[in-house]
């Protein structure tokens, strides 16, 4: 388990007139090529604003989708939200002459947010830290600042360039965003190895969920609570229903529930249908009657009673994930079940991912009602899982290397 005592804090580090490269996760949804502001910007928006103020010449970089998919733009639309918190350049360069320049004649307390980082190959490299290091992307920025600040927590688990490298050559700490993300997650651990966990997963990302499963079932005081497409791959693997899970994810949820202690999975009695435009809730042993063509949508009202139950009696609650296509009104109903119980236990509550703090603010529910809301998903689920991230581990060595000549 990672302590914030491993690494330089943004308020240690002396930097008025200093150039700070700034490490975000700004990565947001995209609609017909149109940027939604969300809660990740508003809150990377804090460590710009700080470092601002205290005189920092603060360089932006982060990245936005992946290449060839609809969510890949530039960083122009994200400057023009975050100038709703500070005053932001926007550079359409990382590492040519325009970028270069840029960053060479900045004044104390300006910021510019260079372009999209993933529009350099380097920078997704299945590569060690000490080859990222010696990466065009790094050798060209990194002359250029004096002090490198990695806020982007949701992506520690990558060993991107921009994440693992520039730690490698410079002094480097975490940010605003980082430094609460661990203090919060690190209580969680602490009450999880204490008492009972319960764990309410549902959401789309099987990739991350999947293996998180098989991990914590070792956990004895672990509860696992299964909704959307989480549950349909346990569906499927257990009692052949039809979904749009992908084999591999249906054979890795057929392992997982042969292992031991996967009793302590919990899947969906009953779950809610479109049919003809109406929510029709079917316990799942009578889904055979709708044909190979049913979609599940939501958990139904008497999975919903049951999970409640189990959540009443846990001392601490991870939920990842909406209980169903929330964005339909129709099939939102288990969501906010879930949620607005929980949001009203006086138990330990974290709420993580992008998709999940979405869902809140789609069926009406306060954030603050809960004890902390993580920005990640992927990382927030292998740092709970005890697993290493890539991005922190060179923070560690970096604090070590430099704390002492700062």
């Amino acid at each position: 388990m990672y302590s914030v005592d491993e690494f330089l804090r943004i308020d240690e580090l002396e930097v008025v007139g200093k150039t700070v490269l700034l490490r975000v996760d700004i990565n947001s949804r995209v609609d017909g090529g149109k940027l939604h502001m969300t809660e990740k910007i508003a809150r990377h928006a804090e460590t710009i604003v700080h470092l601002s103020e205290r005189g920092a010449k603060t360089v932006v970089i982060s990245h936005q989708g992946r290449p060839g998919d609809d969510r890949f733009i530039t960083m122009e639309q994200h400057a023009e939200l975050l100038r709703r918190f500070v005053n932001v350049t926007y550079v359409d360069d990382v590492i040519g002459p325009a970028a270069r320049d840029a960053i060479s004649g900045m004044w104390d307390g300006e910021v510019l947010l260079l372009e999209n980082v993933r529009i350099l190959s380097e920078e997704t490299l299945a590569r060690s830290p000490d080859e990222h290091a010696s990466s065009i992307f790094v050798r060209k920025l990194s002359p250029l600042c004096d002090i490198y600040i990695n806020d982007a927590f949701e992506t520690a688990h990558r060993a991107h360039a921009s994440l693992v490298g520039f730690p490698m050559v410079m002094p480097s700490g975490i940010g605003l965003v980082t430094e609460e993300e661990l203090g919060s997650l690190t209580k969680f651990v602490e009450m999880e190895m204490r008492g009972r966990c319960v764990y309410m997963l549902g959401g789309g990302k099987l990739g991350d969920v999947l293996p998180f499963i098989k991990n914590q079932i070792s956990s004895k005081s672990s509860i696992i609570l299964t909704a959307g497409r989480v549950a349909n791959a346990f569906l499927s693997a257990e009692k052949g229903v039809e979904s749009d899970v992908e084999d591999e994810y249906v054979r890795l949820a057929g392992d997982i529930l042969r292992m031991k202690n996967a009793e302590k999975i919990k899947l969906p009695d009953d779950v809610a249908l479109n049919v003809d435009g109406e929510r029709v809730e079917v316990p799942v042993d009578e889904l055979s009657r709708f044909g190979n063509a049913v979609r599940i949508y939501d958990i139904g009202g008497r999975t919903c009673d049951e999970y409640i139950s189990i959540l009443r009696s846990a001392d601490a609650i991870l939920i990842k994930g909406p209980a169903g296509v929330y964005e339909n009104e129709m099939f939102a109903e288990g969501t906010k079940k879930i949620f607005g119980a929980v949001a009203n236990m006086n138990t330990f509550s974290l709420i993580g991912g992008g998709d999940t703090t979405t869902a809140l603010n789609a069926v009406g529910i306060e954030k603050s009602a809960f004890s902390y809301v993580s920005l990640a998903g992927g990382a927030l689920l292998k740092f709970l899982s005890g697993e290493r991230l890539p991005a922190l581990d060179v923070l560690i060595l970096s604090k070590k290397k430099w704390q002492n000549k700062l």
